[in-house]
């Protein structure tokens, strides 16, 4: 049996990258939005091209197993000529795949990544079996004999399993880390709050955040009243908002202006590591899982783990691929080491 177990999606990506893609701004008074946009009825050339695989199970498992841990997934795929690729795939890591969910009569999940020549992206997802995770295709006995529990963004109806299955890791002693996807966002903080109870990391990116409470982050972020603040006042809601147990580490991540952190003590802020960025798809689950394997490697070190997991998620956006980039905990270590101005910024509570 495995020490990690990761559930969440596994997909067959294309990358396409496009320098004749546009972004579009919509500004409005409360928001702003960009779009990607061509031009309509037009015939474009691609500049470059490329087939991976990808998802949140698939990128979690992927990344433990290149930590060093004793990694297996549970993620759901058809029988099909991607399913084929997806397992090829992990024919050169070491992950138990016995906990795999194969049915021949769904469809493997497929995307389309659309980068810009900012290295951000538009993806076009076909869930197929990841939205069609059942309870009683769990494997349970793996949950218990693990030590972590990494839940990764899932989709549509595989959702109406993780109350089961958090109870059940709570009820085995297992440690739980949940990465929340927006299905279950959408719905609202009372529909996470079961897996919010028992999580005891809990990470989210900002606009996640937002929704998930329904606070609000005002756009006087730079006002002079906030500047002398490490962590903005809607941030803290959101924190305590988010957070039901002493024992908890809530994360929230800001894309390129960095992350946060709370554990009812601190505040912490981590900026990004600098580097090149190609593609940001997959950084978010390199960061997240990054940080949970960094806890236990480092001692349940906040500040450490969260420029861990900086230093990660930064090593996949300079590649082409969800998993391209990562890196083992030498190397991370090894960068830590050679550049001990990188540091986190600390608020008492």
């Amino acid at each position: 049996m495995s020490d990690v177990i990761t559930i969440g999606s596994a997909t067959m990506d294309v990358f396409v990258e496009c320098d004749d893609a546009s972004i579009v701004s919509v500004r409005q008074k409360a928001k702003k939005r960009e779009f990607m946009s061509y031009e309509y009825g037009a015939k474009i050339e691609v500049n470059d091209f490329a087939s991976n695989v990808g998802g949140g199970g698939v990128n979690t498992a992927t990344n433990f197993a290149n930590l060093g841990f004793s990694t297996g997934a549970i993620f759901k795929v058809g029988d099909d000529i991607y399913s084929q690729g997806i397992f090829n795939f992990f024919k050169s890591r070491n992950v138990d795949l016995s906990s795999v969910i194969q049915d021949k009569n769904d469809t493997t999940g497929f995307s389309i990544i659309l980068t810009s020549f900012e290295g951000d992206r538009t993806v076009l997802a076909h869930r197929g079996a990841n939205g069609h995770i059942k309870e009683n295709e769990i494997n349970y006995d793996a949950i218990k004999a693990a030590k972590l529990l990494y839940i990764a963004p899932l989709n549509g109806d595989s959702n109406k399993v993780l109350d089961d299955i958090v109870q059940f890791a709570e009820d085995n002693g297992v440690y739980v880390c949940f990465n929340a996807g927006s299905t279950g966002i959408k719905k609202g903080l009372n529909y996470l709050k079961k897996i919010l109870k028992y999580a005891h990391i809990v990470v989210m990116n900002k606009e996640e955040a937002s929704m998930a409470t329904g606070i609000l982050l005002r756009p006087d972020t730079k006002d002079e009243k906030f500047s002398h603040m490490l962590i903005h006042p809607d941030l803290k809601a959101m924190f305590e908002s988010l957070r039901y147990n002493d024992y908890q580490i809530i994360v929230i991540t800001d894309g390129g202006a960095g992350a946060y952190a709370y554990d009812g003590k601190k505040y912490y802020y981590c900026p990004t590591f600098d580097g090149p960025v190609r593609s940001t798809l997959g950084s978010g689950d390199a960061f997240a899982s990054t940080f949970c394997a960094a806890l236990s490697k480092f001692d349940h070190n906040i500040e450490k783990s969260l420029l861990a997991a900086s230093i990660n998620a930064t090593g996949v956006v300079s590649q082409f691929g969800a998993t391209e980039g990562l890196l083992t905990f030498d190397q991370i270590l090894d960068a830590m080491e050679k550049n001990p101005d990188y540091t986190c910024k600390i608020e008492n509570v």
